[in-house]
């Protein structure tokens, strides 16, 4: 369901003095605005998490105002995204949209507008998202005293290392993320590999707390239609953007070794520019090299709505990415009661128990892929008995609830360290 928008009086969080024990918390997200309409190249997982986190929040009883960049003119200053959330755009270089590699020239504006808007009223506690937005809140919360915490959603070390000479981050990326990790209070980090790579870079392990991403078990359920199949006894789905780097590819190439399947890719450009996209003609020719160009349907983007009744309509979701910072397919695959095959990478070597849940494999490893597939096809009640498990993990760690309760607890402990951080008391 859209959120009713409207715009809010001025002010930096409006309305009445917040009762105590309300925490009054700032998200900071430059590029991943909760209004986005996803499926852009920069509009994905971290703008529903912003998005989730702060309705969750703000269920919690907190009001939550997330700061993201302007980037259309004659957006309102201020839009309430539904009771207790509100979103505040940054003027912050041009109004227009801009690819979020070339945001890092406007975050000291950025920054120094917060710092602004926090003189009169300040919120209780920042917490910002992604690394720009960590320069920006590092400066604002410095001159205004205030405590921070900071979540990655990926790290520019991580990138580098897979994408090499094809990384389009800009290169001040990797110092200002170990700036960041130092200069704040907590990293909330959504992975425990995510918490390696950052004792890797110099962060110390008490200053990272471990919270994963969410997921939404009201919307992603086993209950509800799934999408029409197609001749063919059995069905992947691939889900997400089409980038090499999910794997598609893989999964185009496991598809050869496993008869009577098909495989439909979900994601990528609407429907109708399918045919101009350069990844889905590099897939398509891997198809037909492969022999299974007959079993492999792109869908192109699709609404959010219509996303459950895809991955119901699956016997197993595949998600055979190189390397997946946390990877937020798993569960929802999960969540509706779908078994899960994902590369053994990143936040996937949380969220997939294997083999209760699913199986882990290589990454870029076909073979693997299509043998691990093999097993669960061949058995129904080894595919019922994962979902079924699968499920019942989302609910236990993966709700949004539960997600916000562990992210105001590691707020709570950044507050209650306040008088020791500012040597007062």
């Amino acid at each position: 369901m859209t959120p009713s928008l409207r715009p809010l009086p001025a002010g930096p969080f409006g309305g009445d003095p917040l009762d105590p024990g309300v925490l009054a918390v700032a998200l900071v997200s430059e590029h991943a605005s909760p209004l986005a309409a996803l499926g852009g190249v920069d509009a994905g997982g971290q703008n529903v998490h912003v998005a989730c986190l702060a309705g969750a929040l703000a269920d919690r009883g907190h009001r939550v105002t997330v700061y993201t960049r302007r980037d259309a003119p004659g957006r309102p200053c201020r839009v309430e995204l539904r009771d207790g959330v509100e979103v505040h755009h940054v003027p912050a270089g041009p109004a227009e949209p801009l690819p979020k590699d070339a945001l890092l020239p406007h975050m000291g504006e950025f920054g120094r507008y917060l710092a602004r808007c926090w003189r009169t009223r300040a919120p209780d506690l920042v917490h910002s998202h992604y690394w720009m937005s960590g320069l920006a809140a590092v400066h604002a919360t410095r001159v205004r005293g205030l405590p921070l915490l900071h979540t990655y959603h990926a790290l520019g070390t991580v990138k580098r290392r897979h994408q090499r000479l094809t990384d389009t981050s800009p290169p001040e990326r990797i110092p200002a993320e170990i700036e960041i990790g130092l200069g704040c209070d907590q990293v909330v980090a959504t992975c425990r590999d995510e918490a390696a790579e950052l004792a890797r870079m110099g962060i110390p392990p008490h200053q990272v707390t471990v919270v994963p991403c969410g997921v939404d078990t009201d919307r992603f359920t086993p209950r509800g239609p799934a999408a029409p199949r197609g001749p063919y006894p059995h069905r992947l789905v691939h889900l997400g953007r089409l980038v090499p780097r999910k794997g598609a590819a893989v999964a185009v190439a496991a598809l050869a070794r496993l008869p009577g399947t098909e495989l439909l890719v979900v994601g990528g450009p609407p429907a109708d520019r399918l045919d101009d996209d350069p990844e889905v003609r590099r897939l398509r020719a891997a198809a037909r090299d492969a022999g299974v160009g007959d079993r492999v349907r792109f869908t192109g983007a699709v609404p959010g709505e219509r996303v459950p009744s895809l991955l119901r309509s699956a016997d197993v979701v595949v998600c055979p990415a190189d390397y997946e910072p946390f990877g937020i397919v798993p569960l929802e695959a999960m969540a509706c009661g779908v078994p899960v095959v994902a590369s053994a990478v990143g936040g996937q070597l949380d969220t997939v128990a294997d083999p209760g849940t699913g199986r882990l494999v290589p990454p870029r490893d076909p073979e693997a892929l299509a043998r691990a597939v093999a097993g669960l096809l061949a058995d129904p009640a080894a595919r019922a008995a994962c979902g079924a498990a699968g499920r019942r993990r989302v609910l236990s760690r993966y709700g949004w609830d539960r997600v916000a309760a562990a992210t105001e607890a590691a707020y709570c402990a950044v507050l209650d360290a306040e008088p020791a951080r500012t040597g007062t008391g």
